[in-house]
């Protein structure tokens, strides 16, 4: 089974935060931030949406739906709420 954002929306699987501070110290879940950061999955048919699968993004902190298909947590949002795109080792954002 696969989920297919319409118009807008993007379907983003979201990066699970560091379990470690810089000092090496475990957090515990419920001391962790929720996370900002995902990796783009699917996007609508909108032709304003200016990433792709694959694409790492940041998005608005409590933005979205969350849904688990298959034992996998994904987040569904509106473009809108798309902040960044990231860039990993000089790879240039989609446009």
């Amino acid at each position: 089974m696969n989920i297919k954002p319409l118009e807008d929306r993007v379907l983003l699987r979201p990066v699970k935060p560091e379990e470690r501070t810089k000092g090496g110290i475990i957090l515990p879940d419920t001391a962790q931030e929720k996370s900002q950061e995902g990796e783009v999955v699917a996007v609508g048919d909108d032709e304003n949406i200016k990433v792709k699968p694959g694409d790492r993004v940041l998005y608005a902190k409590y933005s979205g739906t969350e849904v688990k298909l298959n034992g996998v947590d994904y987040l569904i949002i509106n473009r809108s709420d798309l902040l960044a795109v990231i860039e990993r080792d000089g790879q240039a954002p989609s446009s």
